[in-house]
């Protein structure tokens, strides 16, 4: 049991996905606000290379370049909204993870919706068919003679 309890630690401890971090300790901003803002914009903007991790998880070297582009930014005294427009000028809104709402992105943004009233759609008349339809097959001479004798009962 001991033995077995120590193996499930060990590959607990093995298998347990580890959050790797690639800022570079050079990266980092010595204002910890200016920092805590350059790792929040960090978050929200996706890395060319890897396209589902965003710059700031991502080792790549474009993510590098577009970290410190982002601390250069804010260390000249943009705000995030700034910052966030000089890059999608830069690279377009694929390189937001959250893409804004605006006239291109509606069919992005209004799909779900569109979706789950369809589906709730779709469900009630198939409701309404099936509810009005008989289930089961109707009583033989027998069976009715029987049901009648019973109701009278």
């Amino acid at each position: 049991m001991w033995l077995l309890s120590r193996l499930l630690v060990i590959l607990f401890i093995l298998f347990t996905p580890f959050s790797a971090f690639a800022v570079n300790p050079d990266e980092v901003l010595t204002d910890p606000a200016l920092e805590a803002r350059a790792r929040t914009l960090s978050a929200e903007l996706r890395c060319m290379v890897c396209q589902n991790q965003s710059i700031d998880d991502s080792n790549a070297e474009l993510a590098k370049d577009l970290r410190l582009l982002v601390r250069e930014r804010i260390k000249d005294g943009d705000s995030d909204e700034e910052v966030l427009d000089y890059i999608v000028s830069r690279y377009g809104e694929f390189v937001l993870l959250k893409p804004r709402f605006n006239p291109k992105t509606v069919l992005l943004w209004g799909a779900p919706v569109l979706l789950v009233l369809a589906g709730g759609l779709s469900l009630l008349v198939f409701a309404r068919k099936r509810a009005g339809k008989p289930t089961g097959s109707k009583l033989t001479a027998e069976e009715q003679a029987r049901l009648n004798e019973l109701l009278k009962k």
